[in-house]
């Protein structure tokens, strides 16, 4: 079996010493590469590490979350450049975005903090434009202001996924009329979805990618529990039953599109 999981942060299990348990639990499971995503300056440097520690199986990302925004934003994105730069490089800029799900009750706290985020993520998508590399964007209670950023700033579609996507038909059909695509995870297999399965049906396979978002999300039957990239193929298991696939067929059309996403394919394509 080969999955790739291309969306989980694993600086919990490396902090926690668990990476090796989770990592077998990974190799068990099939589960063959994953791309670890970056946050905040905390994790960068870390995840660099870990994709020289293992390379081939573990990939990482670097961007500056829209939850960790504030009047410093400035400081903390200060060199994110210089991580593609170096010898291991970033398989994608992310995740970035736009995130006002939880905002201040002071509607001028919530204002000040929105308008942090918008700048923040215009500086990264004009990075993003000049590297031309992908973008792992998170959109919270944000849909069409992403869109309408992501627009503005001239970033390749084609290189841009909305990860953990939760929307519904109308957003889905957004993001593909620009070239763009989505991600999903164990959301998929909680009750109440419906709307989401219909996206993902109309999306199908073409583009398809899974994600795992651990140690969040775990999909059912492990709701509740810490999650972790051997879950991938809970979520497939799901999705093939929504897209009338074989289980197997979507194992081999995720881990191509995974590869090609990420430009693996012209240097790993295994």
């Amino acid at each position: 079996m080969s999955w790739f999981d291309t969306h989980c942060h694993l600086q919990s299990s490396l902090r926690n010493h668990k990476l090796q348990t989770v990592l077998q639990h990974a190799h068990e499971k099939g589960v063959k590469k994953m791309v670890t995503v970056g946050t905040s300056p905390e994790d960068w440097t870390d995840y660099q590490k870990l994709a020289q520690s293992y390379p081939n199986q573990i990939y990482y990302s670097a961007g500056l979350h829209p939850g960790y925004v504030d009047e410093n934003w400035t400081n903390q994105v200060e060199g994110l450049e210089n991580f593609w730069k170096g010898m291991t490089m970033p398989v994608a800029l992310g995740e970035v975005g736009l995130d006002f799900f939880r905002l201040p009750k002071n509607k001028t706290d919530a204002h000040e903090i929105m308008s942090w985020q918008r700048e923040a993520f215009r500086y990264q998508l004009k990075i993003a434009q000049q590297l031309n590399c992908p973008v792992i964007i998170h959109s919270r209670s944000a849909f069409n202001e992403c869109i309408k950023e992501i627009d503005e700033a001239d970033v390749d579609w084609e290189k841009v996924v909305f990860h953990c996507f939760t929307e519904g038909i109308d957003q889905i059909k957004c993001l593909m009329n620009r070239g763009g695509r989505a991600s999903f995870t164990g959301i998929v297999t909680f009750s109440g979805t419906e709307k989401l399965l219909e996206a993902v049906a109309y999306q199908g396979t073409k583009k398809l990618m899974l994600e795992t978002d651990s140690p969040y999300l775990a999909p059912v039957p492990f709701r509740g529990q810490e999650n972790e990239p051997a879950r991938i193929p809970e979520i497939a298991c799901k999705l093939s039953s929504v897209l009338g696939e074989l289980p197997a067929r979507i194992e081999e059309i995720t881990y191509q599109n995974s590869l090609s996403f990420y430009g693996l394919d012209l240097v790993d394509p295994t």
